[in-house]
């Protein structure tokens, strides 16, 4: 039987729907208009030559792409209080597919709040997200949550700069021969990257750790559902499907998606990350520019007096809900339903089945 300790209990946590406590429904606040950059620079309009060069396997492209990326605005204002995080996502659930927006702006000591629009489901699980889709999410009512403490990063900080010692808080090595240990660390760095703000130097570590990912594969140059270009990257496992979308200029992840071949076929997660930055005020958008960070005319105000704000806590990390519609393997010893294989998992918060997806 394989068991997982409690650093993969991260992953296992994260590719599935996490139950928080500790936060209350409040009145929401308006939704900013849809931002069109992430971390504050505008899209890669072609990608990088060096890395689409002709003859390289894909560990050389990331490799490439790694050592050759930039700072973003945003880099430069992790001085404020509140991290902010905006994505879209499509997740499958009792044989639909859920589709969510969430912005989240938390603070270093886990206070903060999320307003999520929840977009109306798609019934069955054979569905393909397009650009139109994304216009329902501002027509739905947004849902506001205020946590007081329990909404923490996926990984203390700082991160470890050593690609293989972040690859092991991120799907644990004695794994690494087993069919779903490339889903796993493939979507341990989409959690990462949907759940904690990653500066120049942790892009940089997480695309060569993603380099590590056995048979990852080189698939071209494409765009994400919000028109942004990128180099995509597959991998295939355990009965899966990953594809990823990364900016080669910024090395910033935009697009993750998840499709399954059995037993039942179909989508099983989606998410578009929007916008990452910085703001000093909870429920202020940030619209990072070069050399400042500004929030949307009318709505700036003077943070609350709080600690000094930290990137983490020393505590162990307990995934946030921008992770909940990643997918996991189910339970020990058997294959899941949703074509994955179970593994067990302990040491960590409980999650709800997947049954019936």
């Amino acid at each position: 039987m394989l068991r997982l300790t409690a650093p993969a209990g991260r992953v296992t946590a994260a590719l599935g729907s996490v139950l928080l406590a500790g936060c209350h429904t409040v009145p929401a606040i308006p939704a900013p208009a849809p931002p069109t950059t992430l971390g504050g620079q505008q899209p890669a309009a072609t990608p990088a030559p060096a890395a689409t060069a002709p003859g390289l396997t894909p560990q050389q492209r990331l490799a490439t792409i790694a050592t050759g990326i930039g700072p973003v605005p945003a880099d430069s204002t992790t001085n404020l209080p509140y991290e902010y995080l905006h994505h879209q996502q499509w997740t499958r659930s009792s044989g639909a597919i859920r589709r969510e927006d969430l912005r989240r702006w938390r603070h270093g000591d886990g206070t903060g709040r999320e307003v999520t629009r929840r977009a109306p489901d798609v019934r069955g699980v054979d569905h393909q997200p397009t650009p139109e889709e994304r216009t329902l999410f501002a027509k739905a009512s947004p849902i506001t949550t205020q946590h007081q403490g329990d909404l923490h990063p996926y990984l203390p900080t700082p991160l470890p700069t050593d690609p293989t010692t972040l690859a092991g808080l991120l799907a644990p090595p004695e794994l690494a021969t087993e069919p779903a240990y490339p889903r796993l660390l493939t979507w341990g760095i989409v959690g990462l990257a949907t759940s904690q703000y990653l500066n120049q130097n942790e892009r940089t570590t997480a695309l060569h750790v993603l380099a590590t990912v056995p048979g990852i594969e080189y698939r071209g140059t494409t765009s994400d559902l919000a028109g942004r270009a990128g180099l995509a990257f597959r991998v295939h496992a355990d009965r899966s499907t990953t594809t990823l979308i990364i900016d080669p200029a910024t090395g910033e992840l935009l697009a993750a998606q998840e499709r399954i071949a059995a037993p039942r076929p179909g989508l099983f997660s989606s998410v578009l990350i929007l916008q990452r930055g910085h703001t000093d005020a909870d429920g202020v958008q940030p619209e990072p520019i070069p050399g400042r960070l500004s929030s949307t005319p009318g709505s700036r105000r003077t943070a609350p007096t709080r600690p000094a704000a930290g990137r983490g806590n020393g505590r162990r990390p307990v995934p946030g809900p921008a992770a909940a519609g990643i997918p996991r393997p189910a339970a020990a010893g058997h294959p899941g339903q949703d074509g994955g294989t179970r593994l067990e998992r302990r040491c960590w918060p409980s999650v709800p089945s997947q049954k019936g997806v």
